[in-house]
């Protein structure tokens, strides 16, 4: 049976649905009227394919999972003004990563991110996430900041990332949603120790 959809925060007028092959433009629209992310991560606009490319994107081939989704949060007209990409049970049981997560950015600087975020955590966490896993590249200030203030905490940096035209650093970031220990979830989870390759 599905896991049904988490409700749209306290934003009002916005619904939540699964994004899919059919909502290829829908996406890439909302990737183009919000390219902060691509210029900073990527150095680059979002591609033609942003959209095609994230629907079909799947984690590296040997990493265990159990679903991929991606969520969109439309307004009342029909448009993006936030997207989620989720995996469940990456690597390990009841580990959850937050592969992407963009808020349109009109509404950067409002509660909006947070409210949505929050939303999603509890959502998660029902269907079993026990803890939350990220990427977040150094010099993202904006999306280092916001990740800290919902309780993420750095377990190793990974240098050297080719992304668009740029090469990166980035903070794997791990949050436990039911009292865990940072230890133990290094252990189900090697590949996020420090100094491993």
């Amino acid at each position: 049976m599905p896991i049904p959809f988490p409700p749209a925060a306290s934003l009002p007028h916005v619904r939540v649905f699964e994004l899919e092959a059919g909502d290829e433009d829908l996406l890439q629209r909302f990737y183009e009227r919000n390219p902060l992310y691509f210029e900073q991560v990527n150095g680059t606009p979002p591609r033609p394919d942003e959209a095609r490319e994230e629907i079909r994107d799947l984690p590296p081939e040997g990493w265990s999972f159990t679903a991929k989704r991606l969520l969109g949060y439309a307004d009342e007209s029909g448009e993006l003004v936030a997207m989620a990409s989720l995996v469940s049970d990456l690597m390990a049981p009841r580990v959850w990563l937050v592969g992407l997560f963009i808020v349109a950015t009109t509404l950067h600087g409002s509660q909006a991110a947070r409210e949505i975020y929050a939303e999603l955590e509890r959502w998660m966490q029902r269907h079993g996430a026990a803890w939350v896993r990220l990427g977040v590249v150094v010099g993202n200030t904006r999306a280092e900041r916001f990740w800290e203030r919902q309780g993420f905490i750095e377990v190793r940096r990974r240098d050297g990332l080719a992304m668009g035209e740029r090469v990166n650093a980035l903070r794997v970031m791990v949050k436990p949603l039911d009292g865990g220990r940072i230890d133990d979830y290094l252990v189900m989870v090697p590949r996020d120790r420090p100094g491993e390759p």
